[in-house]
């Protein structure tokens, strides 16, 4: 019996062999919240160390550096020779097998992993196959232990307004539900609550936090006033700790995350910390939360442990998708006591992959110096203050509002929205990658880069906003 898609005509006469890359991509493939006709600026036609290969629409290729770290996840660059090994001898062995009633070296010995480096307290595991699905999961958990304490009036979560957690369902509930990306959704998804945004921090170079104390108070009075009328039927609080990523790279005060744990504690919510895009170090500490036990100068600190805890992203080094919903010893004992025999009602197909696994432990040892290279602070140190020189002659641009630095963070942000193509192709010109978005033009580079890729980033992401924008 005959394919109806390969009999089918072809529209285009073109055989594949004769369009290039990008022509055959447009029209055919969905790029991340785009029209389908929209097709991609530039193909990847190689990708080493900190750089990519573009080929653009003349066919003709440049080296760019990569100031995105392929959305924040690949920090120890392409090809790493150690993360490169990791694959293949995983390949050698298997690469997936399911974790329903099996378990394996790679997923056990990154479990433990993940326990040792979290916050103290955090004890138990799940390990999901996206940031959204941790989550996800981590919004099922709660839930479920609401349930086991008999509290079943508890279910809507208290969320930061500016958030951003995820594009499934249940995570798009508890993102911006109108400066997010998802307010098309607004009358399908869960109907959950919001705290203002909190107001905005900054970390000096002298690595203390600046910010209005007055501001501060008056969120946190505005906080305690929602969330003592609302506490009766919330489940749990979600934040992105410190750094607000897609909701616009706001940073705000560490306090803000002590403030979170009280009103969690006082009215028996579940505290969740999505550090699916700050976790392993990219703000400067290895967990963005542990910015907050170092107090500041508006109030003392004090160690911040979630009740749950999502990761992802830079997980295993950008190689594969992976994330981890972590949950306290606590936590885990009430979801025992529940119904349905204390089972997590969550499985995903690749739950636990073994080469996943194994490549996340090898990023683990990278971030540590285990093979002799600087350990992550060493190198998102000089990221902070590499961005820091890099960066600032951006604030002399009368189209630039403000200019800020955190960790391995840079964030140029202009008075109005950025000519999202007219800025990246002017900035790949120069020799960069930058994928900017509202009114920001922003870089988390791989951790590995040197000094002069970090100027060389600079100065081609001014001169291209200062080309577009004036």
């Amino acid at each position: 019996m005959s394919s109806p898609t390969l009999d089918r005509p072809r529209s285009d006469p073109a055989p594949p062999a004769r369009r290039s890359l990008l022509q055959r991509d447009a029209g055919l493939v969905w790029h991340p919240y785009a029209p389908v006709d929209a097709g991609a600026l530039y193909a990847v036609r190689a990708a080493e160390g900190v750089r990519l290969t573009l080929e653009g629409p003349d066919g003709g290729t440049r080296e760019v550096i990569d100031g995105m770290s392929s959305w924040w996840s690949a920090i120890h660059g392409y090809r790493n020779p150690v993360l490169d090994a990791a694959a293949r001898a995983q390949l050698d062995v298997f690469s997936h097998v399911m974790f329903g009633g099996l378990t394996h070296e790679p997923a056990v010995t990154l479990a433990e992993r993940l326990v040792e480096l979290a916050p103290e307290g955090l004890r138990h595991v799940f390990l999901a196959d996206s940031g959204s699905i941790s989550v996800e999961v981590a919004l099922k958990l709660a839930l479920q232990v609401q349930a086991s304490r008999g509290e079943h009036r508890r279910r809507r979560f208290l969320a930061l307004r500016g958030g951003y957690h995820g594009d499934t369902f249940a995570t798009m509930g508890v993102c911006d539900p109108e400066d997010g990306m998802h307010a098309e959704f607004s009358g399908l998804v869960p109907q959950q609550a919001f705290l203002p945004r909190p107001p905005a921090g900054q970390l000096g170079a002298d690595g203390t936090w600046e910010y209005d104390d007055g501001a501060l108070a008056a969120w946190e009075a505005q906080a305690r006033e929602i969330t003592v009328g609302l506490a009766p039927e919330l489940a749990g609080i979600v934040c992105e700790p410190v750094l607000q990523g897609a909701g616009g790279m706001h940073a705000y005060p560490p306090a803000v995350v002590g403030i979170l744990r009280e009103l969690a504690d006082e009215h028996g919510l579940l505290l969740i910390l999505d550090e699916i895009a700050t976790g392993f170090g990219r703000t400067g500490r290895l967990f963005a939360s542990e910015w907050a036990s170092e107090g500041s100068s508006a109030r003392g600190g004090g160690e911040v442990t979630p009740d749950i805890l999502c990761v992802g992203k830079a997980l295993t080094g950008g190689y594969l998708t992976l994330a981890a919903m972590l949950c306290t010893a606590e936590v885990a004992a009430e979801l025992t006591a529940g119904p349905n025999g204390g089972a997590l009602l969550h499985g995903p197909t690749f739950m636990g992959n073994p080469l996943a696994c194994a490549i996340a432990n090898a990023s683990l040892d990278l971030l540590a110096g285990a093979d002799g290279s600087p350990p992550w602070r060493d190198q998102v140190h000089a990221l902070d203050a590499g961005l820091r020189r890099a960066l600032a002659p951006a604030g002399g641009l009368d189209c630039v509002r403000d200019v800020r630095v955190l960790g391995g963070v840079g964030v140029v942000q202009l008075h109005g929205p950025v000519d999202v193509a007219a800025v990246t192709r002017e900035v790949v010109a120069r020799g960069a990658w930058v994928r900017p978005f509202r009114d920001l033009v922003y870089v988390m580079p791989p951790y590995v880069c040197t000094a002069d890729d970090i100027r060389a980033l600079g100065a081609a992401i001014i001169e291209g906003v200062a080309r577009v924008h004036g």
